[in-house]
């Protein structure tokens, strides 16, 4: 799964990496959670004649995903990912996939490895990032929860799917990743459906990422400084399982 996340990069990185022709100041953000704000990116509804940008722009939504037709979302299950393979068939899922695909933009992810508690071991988190640096786009679902007073609150998840084999001795799934090429073809809900971009729903390549353990401060929300990314060092890295694939308004301050 994917539960903490962090977004470091400059507005203007942003805008030049994901083809934005627009983005407000934000602040770096080392452990974003479930439940707050985040920045997603969506299709826009035109292009501008002559221009060779694509016509995409930033919002924020609820991380936490709410589908339309739920009456109470606190008697709705938080909905922070998606199953890339099954979220097409999932009632919950369904009409997002066709209408409402967003990126996500991120640093980097947190996982945490959590060995046999039968044995008293403790989890060991990680800091999960490209290796080459720079932003990467993990695939998104996008959906406007309506409440009986007429206010709306827009929410998203983020999908999942298979970890590749330099993640897997940590967790068995990680973020979907588009790459920047299929970057219009996964927002392109007009012409694109679900079947049309199921390829792009795979792991990332093996030497995509690197994972440097860090400390347990992550575990804590209230903990948001650059200091949780510091590698430390660990006796015994994590062994890969037995392979059994797939079991596996707002403000940004």
């Amino acid at each position: 799964m994917c539960g903490r996340y962090a977004l470091t990069l400059t507005p203007e990185e942003l805008k030049e990496l994901l083809g934005l022709l627009e983005l407000e100041d934000f602040p770096a953000r080392y452990n974003i959670a479930p439940t707050q704000p985040i920045l997603v990116v969506v299709s826009g509804e035109s292009q501008e004649k002559g221009s060779n940008l694509p016509d995409r722009r930033a919002v924020l939504v609820r991380w936490g995903f709410t589908p339309s037709w739920v009456k109470d979302p606190k008697e709705f299950p938080l909905l922070i990912n998606a199953r890339a393979e099954t979220a097409v068939g999932k009632a919950s899922f369904r009409a997002a996939m066709r209408h409402r695909r967003v990126l996500v933009p991120a640093s980097g992810f947190y996982e945490w490895h959590r060995p046999s508690k039968e044995r008293g071991e403790s989890s060991q988190a990680y800091w999960i990032k490209p290796r080459r640096g720079g932003v990467v786009a993990f695939a998104g679902l996008m959906e406007t929860w309506s409440s009986a007073d007429g206010s709306e609150v827009d929410t998203g998840a983020i999908l999942t799917t298979a970890a590749n084999a330099s993640i897997a001795p940590i967790h068995d799934r990680m973020p979907v990743v588009i790459k920047p090429e299929d970057f219009s073809r996964w927002l392109d809900c007009k012409t694109q459906e679900p079947r049309d971009v199921a390829d792009l729903m795979k792991p990332a390549e093996e030497d995509f990422f690197e994972a440097i353990p860090v400390s347990d401060k992550v575990n804590k929300v209230a903990n948001m400084g650059a200091d949780l990314q510091m590698p430390v060092v660990i006796e015994k890295p994590p062994k890969p399982p037995g392979r059994k694939p797939g079991d596996g308004q707002l403000s940004l301050f």
